[in-house]
């Protein structure tokens, strides 16, 4: 009885921080300033491509880094650090559906003030799907709230396994 209360404890602990996410609507939180920052590193790394997949790799590589996260803890069979990979992917894709729902609008903010585009706009404007913005945001952000919650259930379907320390230092 014990164990299988255990295996448990890592989903109630993260429970309240997936609600918080989930009922704060995307606003901006701490993780955003490192979601910020892959963001911006991403248009770097796409700057050699089109204009267009450079206005996409910022997006692009803010949902890709923490993936590649949630592949890896996955793969290893770490259940907590995938937990915590996962909530973090699926928190950074509700910032960006933040970001997508604003391509209208363009009331958010951004980093380079009003003489930068906004990805979004550029983006869904090219092709043109501006006037579905908030829809592809929400669903963006539907999408993100289930995966929180695949997140909490990952007792279901990982089994932890234990690393001696040698397998760790490798």
């Amino acid at each position: 009885m014990k164990e299988s209360i255990k295996i448990w404890i890592s989903s109630l602990i993260l429970l309240p921080i997936a609600l918080y996410y989930i009922f704060n609507g995307g606003a901006f939180t701490f993780i955003d300033y490192i979601n910020l920052l892959i963001h911006e590193g991403g248009h770097g790394i796409f700057s050699i491509f089109p204009r267009f997949l450079y206005m996409l790799g910022g997006s692009l590589t803010q949902l890709f880094i923490p993936l590649m996260f949630v592949v890896f803890y996955f793969v290893k069979k770490q259940k907590v650090l995938f937990q915590l990979s996962t909530i973090w992917f699926a928190e950074s894709m509700m910032n960006v559906s933040v970001y997508v729902s604003d391509a209208r609008a363009m009331a958010l903010p951004l980093l380079g003030g009003n003489k930068v585009i906004h990805d979004w706009h550029y983006l869904l404007g090219e092709l043109n799907l501006l006037e579905y913005d908030t829809i592809f945001g929400n669903a963006l952000f539907i999408s993100a709230a289930i995966i929180m919650a695949i997140a909490l259930l990952a007792p279901l379907y990982i089994k932890e396994k234990r690393y001696s320390k040698i397998e760790l230092i490798l």
